[in-house]
């Protein structure tokens, strides 16, 4: 398997199929089962879990890591943004831990936070002073800007090997290119703001991620590791637009996201994982736009995609998990469609799928999340039979 520059494209983005809690996979009566994906519009990035269990960071590539016997030295930023660890610098607003967007300034107290962060406070989160008003400080965005502008494009040539050496070692020091840690700072920043509800600022990072990576592609062309970079940084931005209401820009960005998820070899599993996701997710914005042919479209879409992951893997009961998902989706649609015999035919497989799946004792958080979807697909087969 390849493995991306960056690997913050593997992460699965928010709402993610694949980790649906028991309460998705219920109620069907109140729309297309499993999507709490639309329902659930501000709960966190799919991504967020993985980053989570990473400190918050979307780290970058370990092609170059610190190395005592090479003497090579990552850079670091001297305000202590990284995207390893969880640092707030004086550029970041306190209550999205997020770096500044739309600064704005409380009265009288003058603490600075961001806009849309600020605005649902009436005193001071840090010091609890009543808020009169509250200014925007554009002074203080603008050096925020220009920060982000030029941070991690630093570049430091490698020392003579022949002039310099670090003091009381034999060993030359290289600095490595901070231009690396680009992708993975700009996400990092995203998705903080994404988890505090400040969209508006995951947006605006994740467009400059984008615009980047857009760059990239011009020049080295359309690359596995660019095309999933860029595909997964599309889908979020389409959970932002959707987060915001804007269906209709969503679905252009998870379209595209499909365009260059495509392009990537399937045999990358977090790859044709993503891609499955991006083609449920303009789903179910069709589901509930009323457009049920074009929703079984795309649901059927991500279906043949996990089914043909699995056939050329060793068929992890998370993929198998998620092939049983598209195949309710998809038997939902054919449900409202008044294809009943089809969609009886599309539970019942499922169902069949997931009795003869065997998961670890270990893995509980799977094993609830396979009743979960079972009990679920037997009560649409006990629906029918009772009407």
């Amino acid at each position: 398997m390849t493995t991306p520059v960056c690997p913050f494209v593997k992460v699965a983005r928010p709402d993610d199929v694949s980790s649906k809690k028991s309460s998705e996979i219920q109620n069907k009566q109140q729309g297309c089962p499993m999507s709490k994906e639309i329902q659930n519009k501000q709960q966190g990035c799919p991504m967020s879990k993985e980053i989570q269990n990473k400190q918050e960071g979307c780290p970058v590539s370990k092609a170059k890591q610190d190395s005592g016997d090479s003497g090579v030295i990552s850079p670091k930023c001297p305000f202590g943004y990284d995207s390893q660890t969880f640092k707030l610098g004086p550029f970041s607003c306190l209550i999205c831990h997020a770096l500044l967007f739309e600064s704005s300034r409380c009265v009288p107290c003058t603490h600075v936070f961001c806009k849309a962060c600020i605005g649902r406070f009436n005193d001071c989160p840090l010091c609890g002073a009543d808020i009169e008003k509250i200014e925007a400080d554009a002074n203080l965005q603008s050096v925020v800007d220009r920060f982000i502008d030029g941070h991690a494009r630093i570049k430091r040539s490698p020392v003579d090997t022949d002039e310099k050496q670090v003091v009381g070692e034999k060993k030359t020091v290289i600095y490595e290119d901070v231009s690396l840690e680009r992708g993975a700072f700009l996400v990092q920043q995203a998705m903080r703001a994404f988890r505090a509800n400040n969209v508006e600022s995951a947006k605006s990072r994740l467009s400059l991620c984008a615009q980047d990576i857009r760059e990239q592609l011009e020049i080295a062309g359309n690359t596995s590791e660019l095309c999933s970079q860029l595909g997964a940084v599309l889908g979020m931005l389409g959970d932002c637009c959707r987060a915001m209401g804007d269906g209709s820009s969503a679905v252009s960005y998870f379209d595209e996201s499909v365009t260059f998820l495509s392009k990537v070899g399937t045999d990358d599993l977090e790859v044709t994982h993503t891609l499955s996701v991006s083609l449920n997710k303009i789903g179910d914005l069709k589901y509930y736009e009323g457009d049920l042919q074009a929703a079984r479209d795309h649901y059927f879409r991500a279906l043949d995609v996990r089914r043909n992951a699995i056939k050329d893997s060793s068929k992890a009961p998370s993929q198998v998990l998620d092939v049983a998902v598209s195949l309710a989706k998809v038997a939902d649609v054919d449900r409202n469609l008044d294809a009943e015999d089809t969609a009886t035919k599309g539970f019942q497989e499922a169902i069949n799928l997931l009795e003869s799946l065997k998961i670890k004792s270990e893995e509980d958080a799977l094993e609830q999340r396979r009743l979960s979807v079972l009990d679920f697909l037997k009560n649409q087969l006990s629906k029918k039979q009772s009407d």
